[in-house]
């Protein structure tokens, strides 16, 4: 897996269109979430992504938002969009997703915790990450969801 994380000026076209399109094939179309994905923070977080070897063919993404990116409440980076290809799924490229998604939330922001909106059915799997649950469930878009955060290193 080849890792690169970016900010939007940095992206190629195709590379956000390929970024864009899975998180439609699987947040919208899969989840059947109607939403307006492009929300406007894509434009000031990071964007990363795990392709194949070569650089290309996305197979996981996940968007990491400085503190603040969503207002004054958001006082620690957070970790958003995490989503791995349909046919990637069951590798253990999830689990790869996240621990690359925390070292460079490490690197950029270093000794801070990091928080998680998961869909509560991941609780689990977040939890084996060093995550801890910091809220009741709530309904999003449909979705069962809880807050999660993992404290700094």
């Amino acid at each position: 897996m080849h890792w690169r994380c970016q900010r939007l000026g940095e992206m190629s076209a195709p590379a956000l269109y390929e970024v864009l399109a899975l998180r439609a094939q699987v947040f919208v179309v899969e989840q059947a979430c109607v939403y307006l994905d492009p929300d406007g923070l894509d434009l000031r977080t990071w964007h990363l992504q795990g392709c194949g070897i070569k650089g290309d063919n996305l197979q996981a993404y996940a968007r990491l938002l400085p503190p603040l990116t969503k207002g004054p409440a958001q006082r620690v980076p957070m970790i958003g969009r995490v989503v791995t290809s349909p046919d990637a799924r069951a590798t253990g490229l999830g689990r790869a997703l996240m621990q690359e998604a925390l070292r460079v939330c490490e690197r950029l922001w270093p000794g801070q915790p990091v928080d998680i909106n998961a869909q509560a059915h991941l609780q689990g799997f977040y939890a084996s990450l060093g995550f801890a649950v910091t809220s009741a469930p709530y309904d999003e878009d449909g979705i069962s969801h809880i807050d999660m955060r993992k404290e700094a290193p």
